[in-house]
């Protein structure tokens, strides 16, 4: 199997399996346990591999060793002309995309194994702005309970600011962090480093609690409602159907026209057809099959369109208490 081809933890497993058991076995005192599980997994899989093959897999590690050594050591400009030195310019290109990419994810990795009660002793007397972007690398689940215990008058400020993310400098990053955590290095990337932003903002917003939630949104539909408006559309897509209980779905396909039914399911992925079509009467399931059958060139936007209109009529029943839209498993329902 080609290098390119190969899973992350392939090459992870293969390069174990190069160190030799003893050298291994000392990687192993800094991985986490599910890392160390995924890894010997793998490991027990490989069977027999060529040694042209653990002879790419090999090199291919050690020039992201070194092209992680020299952007640490002497930055992107240094870094691209040594790479590119050594391993000729497009693999050079190749390993400096790679690494900044991995670089991205490690920015405050003690936030993200903190408990999040420690997390809000040390962010209390901060700025929202330096909160807003901790939170953005933390997990979600640490954040939303975190937005969740911060004063009522921060918390409106603090969730616009992390909606307004979407890039930081590698420099005001590693101040904060440093200020926040002195043994870890200092961060650099090719140009920006993602953070923050609405589509993580929605994953925290489906995190929080029906009280934080509604009282979060109400004061944003007054101070911005656009933005408002599109988390609201990313914490609930039209796949997340399937989640719903059966009478739910019998609810809002009430309300839903047949003909936005047919042009949503169109293109619909199986499970979530086969949510709703079970859930209608046996007239309904019919129509809608038929409506289905003779549309044809129907555009992708006025799929989206149709399927957007479903799920505003299921935020609609939510919000009036008619129906239940299960967070991830985490609502206990009381018979």
């Amino acid at each position: 199997m080609a290098v390119d081809k190969m899973t992350s933890t392939e090459r992870a497993a293969i390069v174990l399996i190069a160190l030799g058991a003893e050298n291994a076995s000392q990687v192993y005192k800094y991985l986490r346990e599910e890392e160390i599980e995924t890894l010997s997994l793998e490991i027990a899989k490989l069977d027999r591999m060529s040694p042209d093959d653990m002879k790419d897999v090999i090199d291919d590690f050690y020039g992201m060793c070194v092209a992680q050594k020299v952007i640490a050591e002497g930055g992107v400009a240094y870094a691209r002309d040594v790479l590119e030195k050594a391993f000729g310019e497009q693999q050079a290109l190749s390993l400096m995309e790679r690494v900044s990419k991995s670089l991205k994810t490690r920015a405050f990795e003690f936030v993200r194994k903190a408990d999040y009660k420690n997390l809000l002793m040390m962010l209390q007397n901060e700025h929202p702005q330096t909160i807003a972007l901790i939170l953005s690398y933390a997990r979600a689940e640490q954040a939303s309970q975190i937005i969740a215990e911060m004063p009522k008058k921060e918390q409106i400020d603090i969730v616009e600011r992390i909606a307004k993310l979407d890039s930081a400098s590698p420099e005001m990053v590693s101040i904060v962090e440093a200020t926040l955590e002195k043994k870890f290095s200092t961060i650099i990337s090719v140009d920006t480093m993602e953070v923050g932003g609405v589509d993580y903002l929605a994953d925290i917003m489906n995190n929080v609690d029906r009280g934080t939630e509604k009282y979060i949104f109400d004061e944003l539909g007054v101070s911005d409602p656009a933005l408002s408006e599109e988390i609201r559309k990313r914490m609930f897509v039209f796949e997340d159907i399937v989640h719903l209980d059966d009478m739910s779905i019998q609810r809002f396909v009430r309300e839903v026209d047949t003909k936005d039914l047919a042009v949503a399911l169109k293109a619909a992925n199986e499970e979530v057809s086969d949510s709703i079509f079970r859930n209608m009467s046996q007239r309904m399931q019919e129509t809608v099959r038929t409506d289905i059958q003779y549309l044809h060139n129907v555009r992708m936007s006025d799929v989206e369109e149709a399927q957007q209109k479903i799920v505003g009529i299921i935020r609609q029943l939510e919000e009036a208490g008619e129906i239940i839209v299960s967070k991830g498993g985490k609502d206990e329902i009381i018979a």
